[in-house]
């Protein structure tokens, strides 16, 4: 099975690592390193981003 292009830029994965703490880890280990709830918690950051930026939007 082919792996999809990600939907994140890889600036933004990485402000969302320091953000959430765990940048330290993804420098030394890569992404594969990170655990899965980290993942989870970049998704959900992402999604919290992606929303306050429509809804900023609809405002306008």
């Amino acid at each position: 099975m082919a792996r999809r292009r990600g939907m994140m830029s890889d600036a933004l994965k990485v402000e969302i690592a320091k953000d959430l703490g765990f940048y330290s880890t993804l420098e030394r280990d890569g992404w594969g390193g990170i655990t899965t709830r980290d993942a989870g918690n970049m998704v959900k950051r992402a999604i919290e981003l992606a929303e306050n930026s429509l809804a900023q939007r609809e405002r306008r």
